[in-house]
């Protein structure tokens, strides 16, 4: 009969660790849902500066291939 106390005891244990570990997984892919949000941003935020960066150099290109 004891046996069944501890399976059932070890069952428990198992499933409070698997939530643990859940619980940190959910934490971890927060932060990183967060980290790729910010990327985006820095990346959107470079792209548009290199175009308006460009925009002068093409402008001179068109002027060139022109005269």
């Amino acid at each position: 009969m004891w046996w069944l106390y501890l399976y059932v005891g070890l069952s428990t244990a198992g499933l409070l660790v698997l939530g643990v570990l859940a619980i940190r997984v959910f934490a971890a892919v927060r932060e990183l849902a967060r980290q790729v949000a910010a990327s985006t941003a820095a990346l959107a935020a470079a792209s548009d500066r290199m175009q308006r960066a460009a925009r002068p150099l093409a402008e001179r290109a068109g002027q060139i291939s022109r005269g």
